[in-house]
């Protein structure tokens, strides 16, 4: 579905007089939606209701003041994916008529987009209520629309690898909608680990959350903050089994093989030696 050339009056922009004067904005949208059951079923409850989408979208961008239209688009770009379920994937384009440039231009236009994409996170606690821990880090992963918790696994217990001197954990996996990118996700994840009280101070030691990113749609990455998929989970029982679970037939992008054939054939000799 295609909205072209909204026109919003708004006050966005840096100069103080694009914030006090207001200035003309136009938005066109791309929206990622299945219209096929729209088509054969005639309800408008299977489509979005394009103008009701364009009255929400108008009150959304002028509910706040940018300084940068970067910001603006960002914004719209996630106000309809929360918003409108049935969007998959949505890119803004948002122009700019009478910027304040010292050029003859007819316009400056930027585009972002967003889009949901399916990731797995690990999760464990062995220290202090291991449960509520569980609990309160999936709370805090929804609490900003931008991820939505599809199934969870059972809480598992498990035995400590890689260092023995510690508590039994209890593990989870989640598998997730999120419309952040792999590094946004990291980076939220550990500022969870962090409020929620982790401190890194022995290697694979005790901790009250621990959060990994297993699986993130099929990509395959090797970036500095964040390996996909996760270099170790095929080694990982207590990974392995809460997937398991939720995803037997989840296929790993690089092994090319089930996460239930993974689960069989485990290395036995990893069960104590790796975390």
């Amino acid at each position: 579905m295609y909205i072209r050339n909204l026109k919003i009056f708004a006050n966005h922009g840096v100069m103080p007089e694009e914030k006090r004067l207001g200035q003309l904005f136009v938005l066109s949208m791309e929206l990622d939606l299945d219209l096929k059951k729209a088509g054969r079923s005639r309800e408008i409850s299977d489509t979005v209701h394009y103008g009701e989408l364009c009255e929400a979208v108008s009150r959304e961008f002028v509910r706040e003041t940018y300084d940068l239209i970067e910001t603006a688009a960002l914004n719209i770009a996630e106000f309809i994916l929360r918003e409108y379920p049935l969007i998959r994937g949505v890119k803004v384009f948002l122009q700019k008529p009478w910027a304040p440039v010292k050029m003859q231009l007819d316009t400056i236009e930027i585009m972002v987009e967003r889009r949901w994409h399916r990731a797995y996170i690990g999760l464990g606690s062995n220290m202090g209520d291991k449960e509520e821990n569980l609990k309160h880090a999936m709370r805090r992963l929804e609490e900003k629309g931008h991820t939505k918790i599809l199934k969870c696994s059972s809480f598992m217990e498990t035995e400590p690898w890689g260092y023995a001197d510690q508590d039994k954990f209890l593990n989870a996996v989640i598998e997730a909608d999120t419309f952040l990118e792999p590094e946004e996700l990291m980076d939220m994840l550990m500022a969870i680990e962090t409020k929620l009280g982790r401190k890194r101070e022995i290697k694979w030691g005790p901790r009250t959350m621990d959060l990994d990113v297993l699986l993130y749609d099929d990509l395959i990455s090797n970036e500095e903050k964040i390996i996909l998929p996760h270099p170790l989970m095929q080694d990982r029982e207590f990974v392995l089994k809460p997937l398991k679970e939720i995803a037997p037939y989840l296929i790993h992008p690089v092994l090319h093989k089930s996460i239930t054939v993974l689960l069989e054939n485990i290395p036995v000799s990893t069960y104590n030696d790796i975390s």
